[in-house]
């Protein structure tokens, strides 16, 4: 770079879906894809959340705008990336990151049926719904990246039972892989991002306990848990030019977590 010059925006005039943009990987993500020159769609459930990580994009220079979506309805899906096309011309990105742990997620025998069922929904589900409107929108743009929400527990068992949590992961890593080959000769890349145990609230009130919270950390080689917004860096990656070579590939971003437990094949 030439003394002087200022470096490019990676997502520069992109524009961005994020599902589940209230908090944690979202917000963060929301953040980072601004600063790197992206017009942001926050979509999630939660309104008042959903709103802060705006008005936080907003104060940092940024351009974003709040849609209220349940990633398990068709209309607010469909409606979600209408609002990409509708505020900002199109659909460069689409980030299915929306996810639910839930309270009472345990092994197969204890875990009750609605548990499993309201998981799968919105962890599974919300992906396909996800692509079911944004394969459209990214084929009028000429193509994009989809980067998908997976876990380590997808490659790993859980040390603290959660079998609802885990099973949808494993499917979003399926899914990854198959809608990558689909649409691959379409320009559309799709990945996934597997995060490892992080500082979020979500894990953080589901590892409510210190005994928990050891159990995680005692398995992670780098001894702490991940930062919402390490993850988000990662996917900025994932959605940038600077992958253009890059589908159907699962990042592990879990302090080597999964090194030191998964044999190569």
């Amino acid at each position: 770079m030439a003394p002087g010059q200022q470096p490019s925006l990676r997502l520069e005039a992109k524009v961005a879906v994020i599902t589940g943009a209230g908090g944690g990987v979202g917000r963060a993500s929301a953040l980072r894809f601004a600063a790197q020159g992206a017009s942001v769609v926050c979509a999630d459930v939660a309104d008042e959340a959903n709103q802060q990580t705006v008005a936080e994009v907003i104060a940092a220079g940024g351009s974003a705008v709040a849609v209220h979506v349940d990633v398990t309805n068709l209309d607010e899906t469909a409606a979600m990336i209408e609002a990409a096309e509708s505020n900002f011309g199109g659909l460069d990105i689409l980030f299915n990151n929306a996810g639910v742990m839930l309270p009472g997620d345990d092994d197969a025998v204890a875990t009750p049926e609605a548990i499993i069922d309201k998981t799968l929904a919105i962890n599974v589900k919300g992906v396909l719904n996800g692509c079911r409107f944004g394969v459209p929108a990214l084929r009028r743009r000429g193509g994009g990246s989809i980067i998908n929400t997976a876990s380590f527990v997808a490659s790993v068992g859980a040390a603290t039972p959660q079998i609802a949590y885990t099973a949808s992961k494993g499917a979003v890593l399926s899914l990854t892989r198959e809608l990558a080959v689909i649409h691959a000769k379409e320009n559309i890349r799709v990945n996934s991002v597997s995060p490892g145990p992080l500082r979020t609230e979500l894990l953080m009130s589901f590892l409510n306990t210190d005994e928990k919270k050891h159990r995680r950390l005692v398995h992670v080689p780098m001894g702490r848990f991940g930062e919402a917004d390490e993850i988000a860096q990662a996917v900025v990656f994932l959605a940038s030019d600077e992958a253009s070579y890059v589908t159907g590939t699962n990042l592990n971003v879990d302090g080597g977590l999964t090194a030191a437990y998964v044999t190569p094949e």
